[in-house]
């Protein structure tokens, strides 16, 4: 494991001093892993003054000094450098009310969450492994240090940066953790919902996310609720052969990792049960699932909150993610009008996850229709047809340059404008658009 010259350079020089110093935890983890760590944390047995001591001829910013991290800025970059610690009682399930200094490592990794983030490396010593780290990296197993229980009940996040890490690196969680994660779940109501949403995006986004869903349902619904409705529900279609739950879930992982088409996947058929219907022969339907699953999600957004930007995008993937081309090329103009071709390029990819999480049937056909309507939507954004104001031939200035000059009347006219050039019954020219706004 090679350490970058600027790190060497801090442990180097704390050596010098005479402290104990590692790289340690995830950074670790990463590079024994082959990757390439994104951040390099240094623990030390140098107490903060005394790391100012070693660094002073550098810029110091003291981030947390009062629980011994001190950052050493070389190159623009900082370098987060803590003391050895010992935490001390959690009365919120999340932060030790205080923390305390001391000398040996092993009462530092002791206290951290997982086996393969406890572990620390200098290039003189090689790799501290007291926990078995090493080990549960080649056996690809999620371990907690010491007792799970004790480690969740600490810190209730633990909880979801067990499925995290599980479902980015695609481990298992070991028996007893995951006995504990369980246990433990109800925990999650006193974590704060941002740190809660950062998780989640992580569990989605990972390579083992279908397993971590299904098998750690019980503790996503702690705090998506809406969600248990789903377990279980049995669609009695043909085109479906998995319940909603585990359809949407196996839709998520078929989906690039990308938050907003993970969220989408997750939560587009969450509104089936509320509207589910059995006919006559038996089969299960469920008209306007889309727009309910569409306000369930919206509600989870807003109380998890998610950023306006992700939340718009999500909820118009989830609300026309059912919509289905009918040879139309006025449709697919309409699409767009509402989606933008961001959005609709999405939405491609949406609809390709919903049909491969479904039963093969008619899905030969189903697939034909959804590349025709790509093929269409590249068409109509090729030869730059009109589907917004923007690409109107006329706009508000050129209206009141012919007589219509109230503010509300120039909106709607526009507007009823666009439609009639989407709906193709008025060319997009300025003269037949000009003549037919005097009509209005």
């Amino acid at each position: 494991m090679k350490l970058p010259q600027s790190v060497q350079f801090i442990l180097e020089r704390l050596h010098r001093q005479g402290y104990e110093a590692y790289v340690v935890g995830g950074c670790v983890r990463d590079g024994l892993n082959g990757e390439a760590p994104h951040d390099w944390d240094v623990c030390t047995s140098a107490l903060p003054e005394q790391t100012k001591a070693c660094f002073a001829d550098c810029s110091l910013v003291e981030i947390g000094i009062k629980h011994g991290t001190i950052a050493v800025v070389l190159d623009h970059q900082p370098y987060e450098i803590t003391t050895y610690r010992i935490d001390g009682e959690y009365l919120d399930n999340r932060h030790p009310e205080q923390v305390k200094f001391t000398p040996s490592l092993r009462e530092d990794l002791a206290r951290r969450d997982f086996t393969i983030n406890a572990m620390a490396f200098a290039e003189e010593t090689g790799v501290i492994d007291l926990f078995g780290g090493v080990n549960d990296l080649h056996n690809r197993l999620i371990r907690c240090v010491g007792n799970p229980d004790k480690r969740f009940q600490e810190d209730a996040l633990r909880i979801l940066r067990a499925l995290r890490f599980a479902s980015r690196l695609n481990y298992t969680i070991e028996k007893d953790t995951s006995d504990a994660i369980h246990r433990n779940a109800s925990l999650l109501q006193y974590i704060a919902a941002e740190r809660i949403r950062e998780e989640l995006i992580g569990i989605l986004c990972g390579k083992g996310v279908e397993t971590i869903l299904n098998e750690y349902r019980d503790v996503i619904a702690i705090f998506i609720p809406e969600l248990i409705p789903t377990f279980d529900f049995d669609q009695h279609n043909p085109h479906h052969c998995f319940d909603v739950y585990r359809h949407m879930v196996r839709s998520v992982s078929l989906i690039a990792p990308e938050p907003i088409l993970r969220l989408t996947m997750y939560f587009h058929d969450i509104g089936k049960p509320q509207v589910s219907l059995r006919g006559e022969n038996g089969v299960g339907h469920f008209r306007g699932h889309p727009t309910l699953s569409a306000d369930i999600a919206s509600s989870v957004f807003h109380r998890l909150r998610f950023s306006n930007e992700v939340t718009r995008s999500c909820l118009l993937l989830i609300t026309y993610h059912d919509a289905r081309y009918r040879g139309s090329h006025r449709q697919i103009k309409r699409l767009l009008q509402i989606l933008g071709e961001e959005n609709m390029r999405r939405l491609f990819q949406v609809q390709l996850a919903d049909l491969m999480a479904q039963s093969d049937f008619c899905r030969e056909e189903k697939r034909a229709a959804l590349e025709a309507m790509m093929e269409e939507t590249n068409r109509i954004l090729t030869e730059r047809q009109c589907f917004t104001l923007k690409q109107l031939a006329i706009n508000g200035h050129d209206l009141i340059s012919i007589g219509i000059t109230d503010g509300k009347q120039i909106g709607e006219v526009l507007h009823q404008l666009l439609e009639e050039v989407i709906d193709e019954t008025l060319p997009n020219e300025k003269n037949a658009l000009e003549k037919r706004a005097l009509e209005l």
